[in-house]
């Protein structure tokens, strides 16, 4: 019995220490100016264009562009997960350990595709160890912080990417819509979530699916929002933390903002990375409108 008391006090003490390890989802410009010269501290600047990093950048943030890490394919559509193989050559030339802390830096309102690429960190095997710098660049101007235009030299890394399971298919979502345990989340704006035409094949949502608008995560000025507010549109569609939310939206982009959001609240999270860009072509997958009568908050499936 005491041997039993002693193993179950152990793991308890282990998941208390394991769970402390975890890097905080968000940062703030803040935190970045105190930990920048922190060994593990790696900061990746993403940009479409490398000329943006080569105008300025954080002192020692490394330029990394978003499609080496988000490839398109003919067959499974926009941003996919790379292979492991892929990803571990491109993260080991950004200078990542297998111990490192990787904080991303998004410049002006590149928000989702930078939110996308922190679920794809994540998703090959860093997870607990990315942080999003809230703000971005322009946060860090503002407070007066220096940058600069000088290349930093590193070491090559030694991480190792290993594929999580937190990027579903649309076999998982069908599931997840008959499990009590999951929530399957619409994270477009409610206007096509209701049905209004986007341009793709079908209009509308995955039949059961709620609602909670990816746009309301993060203000005016590109901040995300305070834990109280942020909790405020959760808590109405999925008031229960323990519920796994498996979200999605046009091509597995914007929903990604949706994620981040879920994590810092700490919801189980996933992402559907097919989204409508997919189902919408899969005339067997089921699809719904908004009907008129449901357009009453009290009526209406996900409404805030």
């Amino acid at each position: 019995m005491k041997t039993h008391l002693f193993c179950l006090l152990f793991l308890g003490i282990s998941s208390t220490y394991l769970s402390a390890q975890d890097k905080p989802v968000l940062v703030t410009v803040e935190w970045l100016k105190q930990h920048l010269n922190d060994p593990q501290v790696v900061v990746l600047q993403t940009n479409a264009l490398k000329w943006d990093y080569e105008r300025e950048h954080i002192a020692g943030a490394r330029f990394l562009w978003p499609e080496s890490l988000l490839p398109n394919s003919p067959d499974q559509g926009t941003f996919n997960i790379p292979d492991t193989r892929t990803a571990t050559r491109i993260l080991r030339d950004l200078g990542i350990n297998k111990n490192s802390h990787v904080v991303l830096c998004f410049v002006r309102n590149e928000v989702t595709v930078t939110s996308r690429l922190f679920l794809t960190l994540e998703q090959l095997g860093l997870r607990g160890q990315v942080s999003f710098l809230n703000g971005g660049l322009d946060a860090w101007k503002k407070e007066g912080y220096a940058v600069t235009k000088e290349n930093p030299s590193f070491k090559k890394g030694n991480f190792k990417a290993v594929l999580n399971d937190l990027v579903v298919d649309k076999d998982y979502v069908l599931q997840s819509l008959k499990t009590p345990g999951k929530v399957v989340v619409d994270a477009r704006m409610k206007r096509f979530y209701d049905g209004e035409p986007s341009g793709l094949p079908r209009d509308g949502h995955i039949t059961g699916a709620l609602n909670i608008p990816f746009t309301d995560m993060v203000d005016s000025v590109n901040f995300f929002k305070p834990v109280e507010q942020l909790q405020g549109y959760f808590t109405p569609v999925v008031p229960d933390k323990q519920k796994e939310i498996v979200t999605y939206c046009f091509i597995g982009q914007t929903a990604s903002v949706l994620y981040i959001a879920g994590r810092i609240l700490g919801y189980p999270m996933k992402l559907y990375d097919g989204s409508m860009q997919e189902w919408s072509r899969k005339e067997e997958l089921p699809m719904e409108k908004t009907k008129p009568e449901e357009t009453a908050p009290t009526k209406q499936k996900g409404r805030p």
